[in-house]
């Protein structure tokens, strides 16, 4: 396995995001910007963000409802996201599914770098239709999931619902966030899972804004994440 972070300011990035949304990304990529390629025998995966975005997302995955996913987090978190994944699909969705979850997470952890200044907690309640669910999430330093889910169907169009729970894990580890996701209503697995998509995409907002009553420092009693 080889991974590589570099910054994503290139113009690569910019025409990539250019293309999508016919206009200059100049003023937006001035924020907290952060760019991993992840390349490994089963997936190639890049992902760049930037915190302090507009909501912009180029999501090309080979998996529609994933793509369809991360627009969620990119427009309701006000994230400028772009992944790009090619994968062995031919087997199944798991490999690139769980892999752009694992460059997202390192992608994430590197734009908040030492994390000094930022909410670090975040909670959110999510309606869509009947779903109705709960995200909490702590930008800890300490990688933890609790998973409430419970998605009534396998599958989703061609998405196995199986993988939601493992795009998540691979987030939370290799962001060193806590996530709790709890669901208090719903009957319909489109519904739910896009709720908790928004849901933490609303979360991920709150808690990595920056709080100016912190100004440069660890928002720590101890000093540390």
């Amino acid at each position: 396995m080889q991974t590589s972070i570099h910054e994503a300011s290139s113009q690569e990035h910019r025409t990539a995001f250019e293309q999508a949304n016919g206009a200059s990304l100049e003023p937006v990529f001035s924020g907290r910007v952060a760019s991993v390629s992840r390349k490994t025998g089963e997936t190639d995966v890049h992902v760049t963000i930037n915190l302090d975005g507009q909501g912009r997302c180029v999501a090309a995955t080979g998996i529609p409802f994933l793509d369809h996913m991360l627009h969620q987090i990119a427009s309701h978190g006000l994230f400028d996201l772009e992944v790009r994944a090619t994968g062995d699909l031919e087997i199944d969705d798991h490999h690139t599914n769980e892999d752009v979850g694992i460059t997202l997470g390192q992608a994430l952890a590197k734009a908040l770098g030492d994390r000094k200044g930022i909410v670090r907690f975040g909670n959110f309640l999510a309606p869509l239709d009947e779903a109705l669910i709960q995200v909490a999430l702590d930008l800890s330093g300490r990688p933890h999931i609790s998973y409430g889910l419970q998605i009534p169907t396998e599958r989703v169009g061609t998405y196995d619902t199986q993988l939601v729970r493992e795009f998540f894990v691979a987030v939370v580890n290799h962001s060193q966030m806590t996530l709790h996701i709890r669901q208090l209503d719903g009957i319909n697995s489109h519904h739910i899972i896009e709720a908790t998509f928004k849901a933490f995409a609303r979360a991920l907002r709150i808690a990595t804004e920056t709080d100016p009553r912190r100004a440069h420092t660890i928002p720590s009693s101890k000093g540390v994440l």
